[in-house]
């Protein structure tokens, strides 16, 4: 199948990096004398646009939304017991970025599930607020893309998973 009939204009896709957008068209533009057939990606939130080579999608990372059974395997990972490992913060603040940026929904779901706090726990420090938040937002973004909900409702429903965890 050519990459171009995997993603249509209109179709939200994941790019690792940025998380979920929207392919807005696929157009055609000349670069060093080669002509380039390019995904034109809008990321709404972040008001920025994207283009990717059709050729480099799979290469970078970029893919469909998750399917429900994904979804609710990320949903199920939220409910298990956090873990955290005996490293160094820097340490592990890398391997949660490297999660957060690889795309796969269940990894983010694991950077949010052992980086949440329940209130009576302690504090979190501002690094470890960033990634928790930057996966949240992964996480809650792609969950309402896949359920053509809006954000609120998959945050609410993500929420909910991590304060029965908590209880």
């Amino acid at each position: 199948m050519s990459k171009k009939a995997q993603y249509k204009p209109n179709q939200f896709v994941v790019y690792p990096a940025h998380g979920v957008g929207k392919i807005v068209s696929i157009e055609k533009q000349e670069v060093a004398g080669f002509e380039l057939e390019l995904f034109v990606i809008s990321f709404e939130k972040d008001k920025m646009t994207l283009r990717v080579p059709t050729n480099k999608a799979d290469e970078v990372g970029m893919r469909s939304l998750s399917s429900p059974d994904v979804v609710a395997d990320a949903m199920k990972t939220l409910k298990g017991k956090a873990k955290v490992k005996k490293a160094m913060w820097s340490r592990r603040a890398q391997e949660y970025e490297q999660k957060i940026n690889s795309g796969d929904l269940i990894a983010i779901a694991e950077v949010v599930r052992d980086l949440h706090r329940a209130d009576d726990q302690r504090e979190q420090s501002y690094s470890e607020r960033q990634l928790y938040e930057a996966a949240l937002e992964r996480l809650t973004r792609e969950i309402a893309a896949v359920n053509n909900g809006d954000e609120t409702d998959a945050a609410k429903e993500i929420d909910e998973v991590l304060i029965s965890r908590a209880a």
